[in-house]
């Protein structure tokens, strides 16, 4: 059986702008000069174990908050990656001289929040409460409490994490990414499995702590309604038992950029669209004269709304919600320049071509002197606007300590962002963005997408295409389609289906239907109700637990409406005509066999499936049918929102017999970045409908 849901999530932006007076658009407004900063110095002072403690006072509201930061350099855990993560999950719960439960009630009967990870913590209340909160943040950070009961716990929290993201396409996308960026010694390259977890002791977290969480370089930063006299004799009193320690020195390796521009291809069957990053390292620090260029290059190509790639990706071809780039400085190690984007996978290789194209035109075209003078006005306001936060003042004043800065870095901020040129633009686009050496990372379903990638040309020459598993070790070209077994076609499959969820015969009995259950759509619990009446009535709810109906549709044979919230739509002609098309409650009894076709022995998550397609007017869909069982467990279709086209994929499972049929009660649908799950709770063959239910 297929049963198709109609969601449709209207939102709806008006925007007003008033101008007043006149004003002459055909010239570009003369910026002015950058506004002097006058940025306030937090007032210092060092205890004896070497903790830096920065305060800045702000008393227009009676709260205060702590931040601690270990500024230690990154380190490769090896065969024990996962043991920071682990050390981090058990910090914050309780402390040798007060129980986990003790210390969480006291933090919520204050009203407050504490927080703590292997790099360090972060607190904040109410000022009246400064001296406890002071006091727990301490005690728990240097008088953890590690036992065996929490730490099995959190390491079997950790492990079944890993589990539900196996298959997760942009988790192996960014894991591979990070690894290929920067080989498996580097402390990012690493990534926590399974077996890396189930390695590590509590004594491995007791030694990592011991190790890692010390004083040395550490900074605390208050913030809030407090005096600094009183904050310094707090701090003195809870924090100088801190034993004085510096983290081991270590030696990170420095990753190298492959020799010329190539993809990297992850083969992810269940992918219903291609996470794609281009990538490659750089010498990229805080400290480095071409800090500020840089910054408003990234701006200009993938940085903001009307960068270059998202102008191109979404807003010119409609491929994408989002294509964004970044370039973040980094003191410890190389930084990396990434862009990402999520695309259908029939574009993938589209997308690829305008992403190197865009990474290209940065390099050898000039910017327009309007585009630079935009975004140099979008990082002057966004400066201006967060100097109004006391937590930017303090946040200043720990970079300028932990990247080596000069004392004077935010007061000439904006002085140095306005003075980057046109001609700085491309210097440093070229300095950074190593068009020669990058790193396309694809992570999709090869069966869709390889056949066109391997035509893709750069620089007069076929990209070249080096294969990859999800935990990017190398592998061999994927065989994405499997020889169709003899006597196998179109109608055997839909057949095998029908047979497999009951039979013709069953199904042809079932005059009425009632599907009841539960959907997520972006978080939001709602509940599902369908009834559907042969040959063609239909009536659909979605309800919010607190809101009821927030959107029904109804179809009673000959005509039908929509509505939303208050708002009523009359279905439209067209609508109407495709309503009366459907004349069984499944489908595949009356399909006519003319449209469909096979087109491929595939596979869905792990399993054989056969690939179906088939054409319903301009319309075309795809349906996955497992080979074994013969069940449908995938459909896709191609859905066009305004100017813009979007993969629609859902998923079916967990069947199971009613009144002798059966029912998928999962379904899980993907499109672009949404997924919106569906779970059947309840199932009703030929009972509890009538015409009443369609008016």
């Amino acid at each position: 059986m297929k049963t198709k849901i109609v969601s449709i999530i209207a939102l709806v932006f008006m925007g007003i702008t008033t101008m007043h007076g006149q004003i002459d658009r055909s010239k570009q407004p003369t910026p002015g000069e950058a506004p002097k900063i006058n940025i306030e110095k937090p007032r210092t002072f060092t205890l004896s174990n070497g903790l830096e403690v920065m305060v800045v006072e702000n008393h227009k509201l009676p709260r205060a908050s702590m931040n601690l930061t270990l500024d230690n350099p990154p380190v490769a855990e090896g065969s024990k990656v996962g043991v920071s993560d682990l050390t981090g999950g058990l910090l914050g719960n309780g402390s040798k001289t007060i129980t986990k439960d003790a210390f969480n009630e006291e933090v919520d009967y204050m009203g407050a929040h504490i927080n703590i990870s292997s790099t360090g913590g972060y607190a904040s209340g109410l000022s009246k409460y400064f001296n406890r909160l002071t006091e727990l943040l301490a005690d728990a950070a240097i008088n953890p409490n590690f036992t065996q009961e929490e730490f099995d716990k959190e390491k079997d929290q950790m492990i079944e994490g890993i589990k539900s993201s196996e298959k997760n396409v942009k988790s192996a996308a960014n894991r591979v990414k990070y690894l290929l960026a920067y080989g498996k010694e580097h402390p990012y390259g690493e990534f926590v499995t399974k077996e890396s977890l189930e390695g590590i002791t509590l004594a491995d977290v007791k030694k990592h702590y011991i190790n890692h969480f010390v004083p040395g370089n550490a900074y605390l930063v208050v913030i809030g309604d407090v005096k600094f006299k009183d904050v310094k004799e707090t701090i003195t009193k809870y924090f100088s038992t801190w034993r004085k320690g510096l983290a081991p020195a270590i030696t990170i390796p420095t990753p190298q950029n492959v020799q010329y521009t190539q993809v990297a291809f992850v083969d992810m069957p269940n992918a219903v669209q291609s996470e794609i990053s281009v990538i490659n390292t750089v010498d990229f620090k805080m400290s480095d004269e071409d800090y500020h260029a840089a910054l408003i290059a990234n701006k200009i190509l993938g940085g903001d709304f009307n960068s270059y790639l998202n102008q191109n990706l979404r807003e010119a071809h409609g491929w994408t919600y989002g294509a964004r780039s970044s370039l973040r400085a980094d003191e410890d190690t190389q930084a990396l320049f990434s862009t990402s984007t999520s695309v259908r996978n029939a574009v993938t290789d589209s997308a690829i071509v305008e992403t190197l194209k865009e990474i290209n035109k940065i390099r050898t075209v000039d910017v327009s002197e309007k585009h630079l003078a935009n975004v140099k006005a979008k990082y002057l306001g966004d400066f201006v606007i967060a100097m109004e936060k006391p937590e930017t003042i303090a946040r200043y004043a720990l970079n300028i300590e932990t990247n080596n800065l000069s004392k004077d870095f935010y007061k000439t901020f904006l002085k140095k962002i306005n003075a980057v040129t046109v001609a700085d633009v491309k210097r440093v686009a070229n300095k950074y963005f190593k068009a020669n050496n990058l790193r396309v990372v694809v992570a999709g379903k090869g069966a869709d997408v390889i056949p066109n990638l391997e035509k893709v040309m750069y620089n007069g020459k076929k990209l070249p295409i080096r294969y990859f598993d999800k935990y990017g070790n190398p592998t061999v070209k994927p065989v994405f389609s499997k020889e169709i077994p003899k006597g196998i076609t179109a109608q055997t499959i839909i057949e095998k289906y029908i047979a497999a969820i009951g039979g013709r015969k069953a199904l042809e009995a079932v005059k009425t239907l009632t599907l009841t259950g539960d959907m997520n759509i972006m978080g939001q619990q709602m509940g599902l109700s369908i009834k559907r009446m042969l040959p063609n009535k239909e009536i659909m709810e979605i309800t919010h637990p607190q809101m009821g109906v927030v959107m029904k549709q109804v179809f009673d044979g000959e005509k039908g409406y929509m509505k939303q919230g208050p708002n009523q739509k009359p279905m439209s002609e067209k609508e109407v005509a495709e309503a009366k098309k459907k004349t069984d409650i499944f489908e595949e009894l009356s399909l006519d066999m003319k449209n469909v076709s096979l087109a491929a022995l595939t596979t869905i998550e792990g399993k054989d499936a056969y690939k179906l397609k088939v054409i319903n007017g301009k319309d075309i869909e795809f349906r996955f049918y497992d080979a074994k069982t013969g069940y449908l467990v995938r459909t896709e279709t191609t859905k066009k929102i305004g100017d813009k086209e979007f993969l629609m994929a859902t998923d079916f499972g967990s069947y199971t017999p009613t009144s002798g049929i059966q029912f998928p009660f999962s379904m899980t649908t993907k499109q672009g970045p949404q997924t919106f799950g569906m779970l059947i709770k309840k199932v009703l063959v030929n009972e509890g409908v009538s015409d009443a239910d369609f008016k």
